[in-house]
């Protein structure tokens, strides 16, 4: 059967694994330490996953095909070639665990597309395509022995304890719906801005208001437990005056979950960045738009089509935000390539 195949990079590949297993219904059909791979045949699809940092190399690994014969592989190498694809064989070369015959392509926007066929499966990784190739092997060495994030979490009527030092992610689910003075929940968003890391994130998860709720909540079902819910820009103000940047409602709707004499409170959940630490280097960087022009929680103002001269960890932190599709980086020295025109 030819298959589509699709090599996506993954921050944690034992937690990609267990997320895919539950998504797709049905176990990886091979899993080591540096690599990972799943079977579908309905959709057609061959689904790898390789430990490479999606914020450093793009969420992307490559795409492509798996054929099921040497013939229909050296078919379709021959109907490229004809259209002017220029095409890279390898024969009987090692990698994933299996010895595949194969051809590489990159498209117009550099994209690596594989077309190969699956010749024997292997007991060892092979030296094709090896993480060590790709990242090299400081860094592969890294990200096989790369700890689990460290987050840390906290639920509406739990002790609020002291936190770990030097968080990865820090998740506070209906912590501020309780009846909390300003002074204690900006004391708790302190506390947990001191905990992460540069670059960690946090995330607040609560019922907000749009302005001051006054008498006691009686909310149906499991919502009974909330008894208070924030006024959200003043949440928003709190997590700003603790430190947090490139705050993000990033559940916010427009229908209200409950009523509280005649106040609407939403479901709410805010995400936010403990701020990276400055890297010396620069880059360019232009704002797409859609508007005229916006300013970032650092005060930088980023004009429409306007280059803008700014750190590449500020770079790096637009990349790994929600609005990374608004923003391009210049290189150096841009080479020529297709447009697409």
């Amino acid at each position: 059967m030819l298959k589509f195949h699709l090599s996506l990079n993954v921050s944690n590949l034992p937690k990609a694994v267990a997320f895919l297993e539950g998504v797709l219904g049905v176990p990886a059909a091979k899993q080591r330490a540096d690599y990972a791979k799943f079977e579908l045949d309905s959709p057609p699809l061959v689904l790898s996953l390789e430990p490479r940092s999606p914020s450093a190399y793009g969420s992307l690994n490559h795409i492509g095909f798996r054929f099921p014969d040497a013939q229909s592989l050296v078919d379709a190498q021959g109907r490229l070639e004809s259209a002017g694809v220029s095409t890279q064989r390898e024969e009987g070369v090692e990698c994933c665990y299996a010895r595949q015959t194969k051809f590489w392509v990159h498209d117009l926007d550099q994209r690596l597309w594989e077309f190969y066929t699956l010749d024997e499966d292997l007991d060892h990784r092979g030296a094709g395509q090896s993480l060590e190739e790709m990242v090299g092997a400081e860094a592969a060495a890294a990200t096989l022995n790369q700890a689990e994030p460290v987050v840390w979490e906290h639920r509406m009527h739990q002790p609020f304890v002291p936190l770990p030092s030097s968080c990865d992610a820090v998740r506070l689910r209906g912590t501020f719906n309780v009846p909390v003075s300003n002074e204690v929940m900006r004391t708790q968003l302190a506390q947990a801005f001191d905990a992460l890391r540069p670059g960690g994130q946090i995330a607040v998860h609560v019922l907000t208001a749009e302005e001051p709720v006054t008498g006691e909540l009686h909310l149906p079902g499991p919502a009974a437990y909330v008894k208070y819910a924030p006024v959200r820009t003043e949440l928003l103000a709190a997590m700003e005056e603790a430190g947090f940047v490139d705050l993000q409602l990033s559940t916010f709707r427009p229908g209200a979950c409950f009523e509280h004499e005649g106040l609407p409170l939403r479901e709410t959940q805010i995400i936010g960045y403990h701020p990276v630490e400055v890297s010396p280097d620069s880059c360019t960087v232009i704002f797409k738009g859609p508007f005229q022009s916006v300013t970032d929680d650092e005060g930088n103002e980023w004009r429409r089509g306007e280059p803008v001269s700014t750190s590449r960890s500020r770079w790096q932190s637009l990349q790994n935000s929600s609005v990374a599709d608004l923003f391009v980086m210049l290189p150096e020295s841009a080479p020529v390539s297709h447009c697409g025109i």
